[in-house]
């Protein structure tokens, strides 16, 4: 097995491609450590209820996008049906998440937050709106600009589209213009 902290048999860049090498690595270890940090509070909340991560996902974006189809939401978390489905029955069954069969399509779900499941959203984004208040405060509205910039363009081109539809590029910069294929 190999050893994860020895680089000994890794090519040895010089000069500026090693800088270059050692600002990326940092740049991902630091997008590690804040991803770690932003989900550890919820985690923690989560995990006084019995539940953990994918729970958290499927609160964020039912309360994101009141009434979502089941398969819209599966399109959004890319994960399987049976993976939602048992997510899903257990904060229906919490009393977290309602579902309503659809107006037009009787075969459709629609999903709702319950006002526990509100309240419960609501108390899981707490430490987050915090963190992330505190981080642009430091870095100002210039700094924010670019974090926003920066997490867009490392998206892929459907995932920016998911975030803004019908918009197909990244924010701050002109819309790509799309080939017909």
């Amino acid at each position: 097995m190999a050893d994860i902290n020895s680089f000994e048999d890794a090519p040895q860049a010089s000069g500026e491609d090693a800088q270059a090498e050692a600002r990326l690595i940092e740049a991902m270890e630091l997008l590690f450590f804040a991803y770690r940090d932003f989900v550890g509070d919820p985690d923690t909340i989560l995990e006084g209820q019995g539940f953990g991560r994918a729970h958290h996902r499927v609160l964020h974006f039912v309360g994101r996008n009141p009434g979502i189809t089941v398969q819209s939401l599966l399109a959004i978390l890319q994960i399987t049906k049976q993976s939602l489905a048992r997510v899903l029955r257990q904060l229906v069954e919490a009393d977290q998440i309602e579902q309503r069969t659809g107006a037009q399509d009787r075969r459709e779900r629609h999903l709702h937050l319950t006002d526990k499941g509100s309240a419960l959203w609501h108390q899981l984004q707490a430490p987050q709106r915090t963190r992330l208040e505190k981080a642009f405060a430091t870095v100002g509205p210039e700094g924010e600009a670019a974090w926003r910039t920066v997490m867009a363009a490392m998206l892929d081109r459907a995932s920016r589209n998911e975030l803004h539809p019908g918009t197909d590029h990244i924010p701050g910069t002109k819309p790509e213009v799309k080939q017909d294929d």
